[in-house]
């Protein structure tokens, strides 16, 4: 795969997960030459050994000493100061408060550059989709939402080939936007959207031991249990607010589907695409806004949390927050 945009250097893209990470490095030419998985170690101390684990293990997969990297950057769950590279709140992660950047730049004397891992895959989705074909190269792509289905519910913004922020960082964040007189959320609100659209959320409705609780929700439905059936209509039905939300706030010309959730492919997409075209059918403003043909899947077998760390870590990358 060639992405649109990069220049000289080799630039490593470490996204770390509650239970992985992964870490790519991608070459002058704009390829991904190389790409190294390793589960996460928990807590502090945990995370820096595992992203230091990462930073050898591309080395080596390159055969360069660590110093040779032109740019690093990391995407962590939690709250991210983009302009320190501070890491707060990170949970499942079993960090409080890590001053992330200076303690892997001390480690491995490389300049580094932290960002949320849903905001940094947003970035890698866009630059792994404006791969395919307008004459420059890359898809005409002004803008775009990456909509993260996963435990949670949450989103990132790219306006112009840099990713929207907001004033304080919370742009995206439409997890935590009530949409009814529903249950208590752990944001202190009631009715929250992620109570609703994620990961979580479908385990509450749809009790599982498959692996995989969306497929087994589609499979039972498609198979004509009733009551899957319609668990899986007020899911997608909830999906779809989501993409609406996004589309009528922002005006964005995409909606990439990424996280867990997209795992199931065409199979959701078919289903989400359905639930928008209903909602459309009733409302002469929505079908006007033409939504389900401007929803995608995050493309299959792209690591697009790594990959938008890469294009983070590059030297004048814009880390304001807008």
């Amino acid at each position: 795969m060639r992405l649109a945009d990069v220049t000289g250097g080799l630039r490593l893209g470490i996204d770390v997960g509650a239970t992985k990470t992964a870490a790519v490095l991608i070459d002058p030419a704009g390829a991904v030459a190389h790409e190294v998985r390793l589960p996460t170690a928990p807590g502090e101390e945990g995370v820096l050994a595992t992203i230091g684990a990462a930073i050898e293990g591309i080395a080596a997969a390159a055969r360069v000493d660590g110093t040779g990297f032109t740019s690093v950057g990391i995407g962590i769950p939690g709250t991210v100061d983009p302009v320190t590279g501070r890491v707060s709140h990170a949970v499942n992660l079993g960090v409080e408060d890590l001053d992330l950047a200076t303690l892997v730049a001390a480690r491995t004397g490389l300049a580094v550059r932290v960002e949320n891992d849903v905001k940094a895959a947003a970035l890698g989705a866009y630059h792994a989709l404006r791969e395919p074909a307008a004459p420059d190269g890359s898809e005409e792509i002004h803008s775009m939402a990456y909509l993260n289905l996963g435990t949670g519910l949450a989103a990132g913004f790219v306006l112009g080939g840099e990713l929207w922020r907001g004033a304080r960082g919370v742009a995206g964040e439409i997890g935590h936007i009530p949409i009814a007189e529903g249950p208590a959320c752990p944001c202190g609100q009631r009715g929250c959207l992620e109570l609703y659209a994620s990961g979580s959320a479908l385990t509450r409705m749809w009790p599982t031991d498959d692996p995989q609780p969306v497929r087994a929700l589609f499979d039972a439905a498609d198979g004509g249990d009733d009551a899957a059936v319609k668990v899986r209509r007020s899911f997608m039905a909830s999906v779809a607010s989501a993409v609406r939300i996004l589309v009528l706030t922002m005006d964005v010309d995409l909606v990439v589907i990424g996280g867990g959730i997209s795992n199931l492919g065409q199979r959701l997409l078919d289903a989400l695409r359905e639930a928008l075209d209903a909602q459309a059918s009733t409302s002469r403003f929505l079908a006007s806004q033409n939504l389900s043909p401007r929803v995608r899947l995050v493309p299959r077998g792209v690591p697009v949390a790594a990959v938008g760390a890469a294009f983070i870590g590059v030297p004048g990358y814009a880390v304001g927050r807008r």
